[in-house]
């Protein structure tokens, strides 16, 4: 589970979203039924998620901070221009890019953090001005899973860099984490440099304990999705009628998020009833995860080569960087 997320939040939290909605509608409406996982972060999601990557078998997280700091000096060693513009995706609290920031010798001048809750992120970016005066930061409240345009001091900055920790690549289909290797390579633009967290096959029981936590964080934070979707599309699901199930999908080398309903009922979603059977679920996300062949593999097809690749001693994890490869361009 990561913070895969769209630009939905607005200033009048009352008025509810037509895409959430139009979306929302259709997933229920198919066979199997589905929602985005993007729509799990409202406020209350993002506590909650928060809450997930302190409990003990959720270890992406803390091996994912352990990578970055072991390795800061080298990661920031990439980043070769001084007056770069970093772009991160899905800041969150902006813990990681700390560490980064940290490390590196010449200062970018440009921080571009992109993430689903206006609030969030201008919260977070009011801290970091207080910690990094000389840094300026623009931050952004988009749609980070599909084309947007960077602020005018990020794209005339002389290079860019991408960074994307979390391993919420892997909540993307293959052929979606293919089309946005490409879209980041029209945003960044030539010479830019990709840091990205990715989260590795391993053991099935360590997978299934991580999304399933014995203080139940995962369940709530899943279940909290049909109560956003009360909340803002005026729907009457019944929470407790449904169940946490998380699972790995060997055969496709992801877990699966799923909300199952405990009994026949009916239910109201902008006026519309949508008929549930028992056991019958709704999909609501997938977490893929990749070998570093695998991944490398993806991000060259679709104009990214592999410059480095940093790991836990457990290979649980890693950070991998690329620089982006234009069509056409030189092979490096």
């Amino acid at each position: 589970m990561t913070q895969l997320a769209q630009s939905i939040a607005r200033n009048d939290r009352t008025a509810p979203s037509d895409s959430m909605a139009a979306e929302v509608l259709e997933g229920l409406r198919a066979s199997p039924k589905r929602i985005a996982a993007k729509y799990f972060y409202d406020d209350a999601g993002s506590r909650l998620f928060d809450q997930i990557t302190e409990q003990p078998e959720y270890y992406p997280t803390r091996t994912e901070l352990g990578i970055l700091r072991d390795n800061a000096a080298a990661i920031a060693a990439l980043l070769l221009k001084p007056g770069c513009a970093i772009i991160e995706f899905g800041s969150g609290c902006a813990g990681k890019i700390r560490i980064l920031l940290d490390a590196m010798l010449s200062a970018p001048a440009v921080y571009v953090p992109v993430e689903i809750c206006e609030s969030v992120v201008e919260d977070e970016a009011a801290r970091l001005r207080k910690d990094y005066p000389n840094l300026e930061i623009y931050p952004l409240a988009a749609d980070f899973s599909r084309p947007f345009e960077l602020p005018a001091a990020a794209r005339e900055a002389p290079s860019r860099v991408g960074f994307f920790p979390g391993s919420t690549i892997g909540n993307f289909e293959p052929h979606q984490a293919a089309a946005f290797f490409r879209d980041m390579g029209r945003t960044l633009g030539p010479d830019a440099i990709l840091i990205v967290g990715v989260d590795l096959i391993k053991p099935t029981e360590i997978l299934r304990a991580a999304y399933n936590d014995a203080a139940g964080i995962t369940a709530k934070f899943n279940l909290n999705l049909l109560t956003r979707i009360n909340r803002e599309l005026g729907a009457n699901f019944h929470p407790k009628q449904f169940e946490h199930h998380a699972f790995f999908n060997r055969e496709r080398n992801r877990v699966e998020m799923h909300l199952a309903s405990l009994k026949r009922q009916k239910v109201k979603v902008c006026g519309e009833t949508i008929d549930f059977r028992v056991g019958e679920t709704i999909h609501t996300e997938n977490s893929y995860k990749y070998s570093v062949e695998s991944f490398g593999a993806l991000a060259r097809g679709n104009g990214w080569i592999p410059l480095a690749v940093w790991k836990d001693a457990d290979e649980l994890f890693s950070v991998q960087a690329f620089a982006f490869q234009p069509p056409g361009a030189p092979s490096r």
